[in-house]
């Protein structure tokens, strides 16, 4: 029986994306399951693989026919093991993942963090194009990255490569969950924006913010991007700091990967070419020219599909070592 078909993982706190695809890219199929956190997440490999063997024979497809399970999972990764070091908001601690799968599912099962994951997927099927030197940034809730360096994703000695969320940009800034203060995610993840609005409107600096926030109940990082669009000149001293800082920390990453493109994906990057443009600007001031002479910036193209997508190739991208 022929192997075709790479199954796509992806966990998050809330949903666990599942997903059927050809080994040329092509999705067959997509589901998603509630994560389960009790007990620690203890239950969710179990979870994953019965939702799987349902689809499966639901669609009348042999398990014999898959190559492999790539699995996106938040947390600090060992990529050889696939334990999960911690995963704050599943619960997990020296989880070992990748082994529970496998006994599960009889398949070679491989693992990585999920934004790694997203990076891959953006490469393979989004708006990577395959490209051999890519950075993807997440701007969400915090701020995620993937490098792929050689057509190879980077992660380090013990799976913490590329956190660049967790770039000091301020060294007296806000403090950040991971203990520290002044990361990059407490400037310019949806988060750290809606605090530097929130500071603006208790300074009586920000009265449209302030006006947004009475009618809605709090500010949000969407009001920041209208207003400032509309000519609000606090909004618009938000944002400019915000591209100010996430273009000199990607300057400096640029440097040291050389990339021919980087990728902005995550909620904070649906404001489009108002997000995009100006980052780039930035980017330019502080970037060596011959490091932003080839150096092309994209919207994410896979929107959640991106971790699945992602996932398949971790499969593909194993077969071929």
């Amino acid at each position: 029986m022929e192997k075709d078909l790479l199954i796509g993982i992806d966990i998050g706190g809330t949903t666990v994306k599942h997903a059927l695809i050809s080994r040329t890219g092509e999705m067959i199929t997509k589901w998603e399951i509630q994560t389960n956190k009790a007990n620690k997440g203890e239950s969710i490999p179990k979870d994953i693989w019965l939702s799987v063997e349902d689809k499966l024979n639901e669609l009348q497809i042999k398990t014999e026919r898959c190559l492999g399970i790539g699995v996106g999972a938040p947390g600090f990764i060992d990529p050889e093991t696939g334990m999960i070091a911690i995963a704050v908001n599943i619960g997990w601690k020296d989880f070992h993942l990748k082994e529970s799968l496998e006994q599960l599912s009889g398949l070679p099962v491989y693992v990585d963090n999920d934004a790694n994951i997203a990076a891959l997927g953006e490469n393979w099927k989004g708006s990577g194009r395959q490209v051999d030197n890519m950075l993807a940034v997440t701007l969400g809730t915090g701020v995620g990255g993937g490098i792929i360096a050689n057509g190879k994703i980077v992660t380090g000695a013990n799976g913490t490569g590329a956190e660049i969320g967790h770039i000091t940009v301020e060294k007296e800034g806000a403090p950040c969950n991971c203990g520290r203060n002044g990361c990059l995610e407490t400037v310019t993840s949806a988060t750290g924006i809606v605090r530097q609005a929130e500071e603006y409107i208790v300074a009586g600096r920000a009265a449209a913010l302030k006006e947004r926030k009475d009618a809605n109940g709090s500010v949000s990082t969407k009001d920041v991007f209208d207003l400032a669009a509309e000519g609000d000149e606090a909004s618009h001293q938000i944002l400019n700091h915000v591209f100010d800082v996430l273009g000199f920390a990607l300057s400096n990453i640029a440097v040291t990967l050389n990339p021919s493109k980087i990728v902005i994906g995550g909620g904070v990057s649906k404001a489009g070419r108002s997000l995009l443009e100006p980052i780039q600007h930035a980017f330019k001031k502080y970037a060596l020219p011959r490091t932003h002479e080839v150096c092309e910036f994209a919207l994410a193209e896979l929107g959640n599909d991106a971790g699945v997508y992602g996932g398949a190739y971790l499969v593909l991208q194993n077969l071929k070592k």
